[in-house]
């Protein structure tokens, strides 16, 4: 019997915090020191509200893959799958070295998994080959 492989993130990381207050004191510069335009700022602030929503609301990312099943929660999205339904995991490494993976199940579609419910990949991985999942890694695709 294998172990279940569970895994959870929270939006609200001190990275987070960091990057929003060095983002807000660079822009807060711009004003009282440099006299910057408003409508500069305002685009420059646009970029940021998606991270200050996450950090207010702050969404739980999980992800458990089971004896029998793998499950995901994002936020609002959630999902499951049978591992009996699962013909093999693909890992696809970007051009930005995030790994991707999505399952293509037995009926040939694909379910990816969403990114912030991903552990690292090297484990989860070894998670799948250890519940008899073949796993195949794709590398710097461009399409």
């Amino acid at each position: 019997m294998v172990a279940p492989l569970t895994f959870q993130r929270e939006a609200r990381t001190p990275g987070l915090q960091f990057a929003l207050i060095a983002i807000y004191a660079v822009l807060t510069v711009l004003v009282y020191v440099y006299d910057a335009a408003f409508w500069v700022i305002a685009l420059l602030i646009l970029p940021t509200l998606p991270a200050l929503f996450d950090l207010y609301t702050n969404p739980v990312s999980t992800l458990t893959l089971g004896a029998t099943t793998l499950d995901w929660a994002n936020g609002r999205r959630h999902g499951s799958l049978n591992l009996a339904d699962i013909d093999h995991m693909r890992f696809d490494t970007r051009w930005d070295f995030s790994v991707r993976a999505t399952a293509i199940l037995s009926n040939k579609t694909k379910q990816r998994l969403p990114q912030p419910c991903m552990p690292p990949h090297l484990s989860l991985e070894q998670a799948f080959q250890d519940r008899g999942i073949r796993v195949e890694r794709h590398h710097f695709r461009v399409f």
